[in-house]
């Protein structure tokens, strides 16, 4: 029986699980078969003890907590659906604790930095002009690098000055700044139709062949433009979502209206910007004040 087959049909048609999701899961118990192989069992009679053993060997081979931590989540996901398909009659997973992960606080630009940063690009020619208009979209709206380049020209309102991010569940409405509406617009007017390779092209970010634009290609834009501006920190397509919605909370935007733009399912991932706030707080309190 192809149990893995299986439960890729079920996180994608069932869970509505995303494309990163489907494939971490999909990779963690393909590895727990392998090890299973290993062992001289089948899937379906492996018992709580087997999982465990399964997670100190993990452990054992140097893996991070936060890996150990998904493979477990992912496990107790397949028997979830081996459960539901009448496969096993208990969960082996089940009631097994993931090792508490020590959640790093997620490195954000100044906001100086991301002045520098988003003045590199040289809109004066097409790639330049794209290139900013990226940088530009992401700072101001905080989506997602996969909705950045899932997006199409019709998400688009420049003259109401917003977008419609699909996203994850639901559509989100985000508001732009003027200067990310007048990088648009002198991208979409002035360039866009120089780059496509189709007239009907519907993606609004093209690679230089006139394609979409992938993951891979806009993160060597983002490398490029840190290299230019001779920023030391590791700057990543998250690293300005996380900028965007730490500089929101630093300028007094409440959290619900946060987490809407950044289209977290639940306030405690977007929480962690409060943290990131009461830290900076506290870093400029014990440089500044005589007595700390």
């Amino acid at each position: 029986m192809d149990y893995l087959d299986g439960y890729t049909r079920y996180l994608s048609e069932e869970k509505k699980a995303s494309s990163n999701t489907l494939s971490s899961y999909v990779r963690d118990v393909g590895q727990f078969f392998h090890w299973l192989a290993g062992e001289g069992l089948a899937p379906e009679h492996a018992a709580q003890s087997d999982v465990e053993a399964y997670t100190r060997y993990l452990t054992a081979k140097g893996k991070s907590v936060a890996t150990v931590t998904r493979s477990l989540a992912s496990l107790k996901s397949f028997y979830t659906y081996m459960l539901g398909a009448g496969w096993v009659s208990v969960n082996p997973a089940k009631g097994l604790a993931p090792a508490k992960v020590e959640r790093k606080l997620p490195q954000i630009l100044t906001s100086k930095e991301v002045e520098l940063f988003l003045e590199q690009p040289d809109a004066s020619d097409a790639k330049g002009c794209r290139d900013r208009a990226m940088l530009e979209l992401l700072y101001a709206t905080g989506i997602r690098v996969s909705e950045l380049i899932g997006l199409n020209t019709v998400h688009l309102n420049l003259s109401a000055g917003f977008i419609r991010c699909p996203g994850r569940g639901k559509e989100r409405i985000i508001p732009l700044y003027p200067a990310a509406v007048r990088a648009l617009q002198d991208y979409v007017g002035r360039v866009r139709l120089q780059m496509v390779e189709r007239p009907d092209e519907p993606a609004l970010f093209v690679n230089m062949n006139g394609e979409r634009m992938s993951r891979q290609g806009f993160w060597k834009i983002i490398k490029h433009y840190q290299e230019k501006a001779g920023i030391k920190k590791d700057i990543t397509p998250h690293t300005l979502r996380h900028s965007f919605a730490a500089h929101l909370l630093e300028n007094g935007a409440d959290l619900r209206s946060i987490q809407e733009m950044l289209g977290h399912a639940d306030i405690s991932s977007t929480q962690i910007y409060t943290q990131l706030v009461s830290q900076k707080i506290k870093d400029v309190y014990n440089k500044a004040h005589p007595r700390a």
